[in-house]
């Protein structure tokens, strides 16, 4: 699925500040290649149903063995054997025996306790996807995972390896501590860089499979459709402590939502939810809500969080026009799209926003392969389009009691006609304020 750094921004796929990112709350990884490597997953949505199919199987099943994974491998075991390779040591014995094994140890003691120390990891870390692959090998398993544990039982049949996973770390003489560490040293280099990759890839799908088990999260069932449709039943947006969730509906017939309601009721997180779910998908990830189908879209292009561009000389409006130009310019190639607008013109006076929105509006509803999410704060505009019968009209109620904003974040049909703003202005004392000066 095609998106871009805009997308994955006004998404907060990633962040400035990490801890409000999706990466952040899906990040259960155990290494620092897995860590980057599931950095790398959630940026590169897939393109193709097959593999987003795979990666849910994938994922399921490492969420049905996640409980009994192997606490042997970490990432200090993984960095003490990668340090061994750039270290410089003096050369083993070629055929040690129990003297030369002695004379090396006693005159090379620092060389051959980092090899001592080295091997003992190198035991735990082979023992450890040994237990990866016989857990794996208990059920069926994705094309992905089959991939990764055959290569795995390759590399772990490998010269001293097997004798390797049959030692004790702890009760290893010294004439066995050169011989695996020569081994290592020699003769394992690419094994081992290519066994740390397969696990980096491994913790960074297992961390996938904890986030879905610990949120509870769902597999939408993805269609290749020729149209584009989202079905969803309490969706709601992943990084709130407590959402409120939805139910929404987009398909050809009626494919633009248009949202209004009151500043913070709701409006940009309904929008980002969307958004979100539907970016999981693409992933091959679970998604926060109780059900969902979708067809699987070409790109997701969202408009949300524009700003204006001092060394350019560029103001706010003029980079909305030109992020709604480049909407346009992409969306016309007549494939699956799902576009995300919030707060469409916000730059400009309120008759120039009316005119440009109606405009916009009116030239995206001529797109019948694109599912559109529009809110806007200009309610008048949606008289004239009520008109069109593929959007539907949804809105954030907001009301008043005992002088206090109450917001209760539930979708409801219709057209919003709140109007808040100078109650806000005066609840925070800004009024009373302007008054005494």
């Amino acid at each position: 699925m095609q998106v871009d750094k805009t997308t994955l921004s006004d998404l907060n796929i990633f962040h400035r500040e990490e801890e409000l990112s999706l990466f952040h709350h899906l990040n259960y990884t155990q290494t620092n290649d897995g860590r980057e490597y599931l950095r790398l997953l959630l940026g590169k949505p897939l393109d193709n149903i097959e593999d987003m199919l795979d990666t849910q199987q994938t994922i399921r099943q490492l969420m049905a063995v996640a409980g009994h994974w192997p606490t042997t491998i970490t990432n200090g075991t993984m960095m003490v054997v990668e340090k061994f390779y750039d270290s410089q040591i003096n050369s083993y014995p070629h055929r040690p025996d129990h003297v030369g094994s002695f004379l090396y140890k006693l005159f090379n003691k620092a060389d051959y306790s980092l090899t001592r120390y080295t091997v003992g990891h190198c035991i735990d870390f082979v023992k450890g996807l040994n237990n990866v692959v016989t857990l794996l090998r208990q059920g069926p398993m994705s094309d992905l995972l089959q991939l990764y544990v055959t290569r795995i039982e390759i590399l772990l049949s490998k010269g001293a390896v097997p004798y390797m996973m049959e030692s004790d770390a702890k009760k290893l003489n010294s004439r066995t501590v050169l011989v695996f560490g020569a081994f290592l040293k020699y003769h394992f280099k690419t094994s081992a860089f290519e066994l740390f990759d397969i696990y980096s890839r491994l913790d960074a799908y297992l961390s996938l499979a904890v986030a879905c088990k610990k949120y509870d999260y769902c597999f939408p069932v993805l269609e290749a459709s020729v149209e584009p449709f989202i079905e969803a039943k309490d969706l709601y947006h992943p990084l709130l402590q407590t959402p409120v969730s939805y139910d929404t509906g987009l398909d050809i017939d009626r494919n633009f939502l248009f949202l209004t309601g009151a500043n913070m009721g709701g409006k940009s997180t309904f929008i980002k939810a969307v958004g979100v779910s539907v970016y999981l998908a693409h992933l091959g990830m679970g998604v926060p809500a109780k059900t969902m189908r979708l067809s699987q879209f070409y790109g997701l292009l969202s408009n949300i969080q524009v700003e204006d561009n001092i060394i350019k000389g560029e103001s706010f409006f003029f980079n909305e026009v030109q992020r709604v130009r480049n909407t346009i310019e992409k969306i016309s190639d007549g494939k699956k799209w799902l576009i995300l607008i919030d707060e469409l013109f916000k730059g400009t006076n309120v008759q120039d926003a009316m005119k440009c929105s109606t405009t916009v509006i009116q030239g995206l509803l001529k797109l019948k392969t694109a599912l559109f999410i529009l809110s806007t704060h200009l309610y008048e505009i949606g008289d004239e389009l009520r008109r069109y019968p593929n959007i539907q009209f949804r809105y954030f109620e907001t009301n008043v009691e005992n002088d206090q904003l109450v917001f209760s974040y539930h979708l409801k049909e219709g057209i919003s006609n709140d109007r808040m703003g100078y109650f806000i202005l005066r609840k925070e004392g800004v009024v009373q304020m302007l008054d005494r000066l």
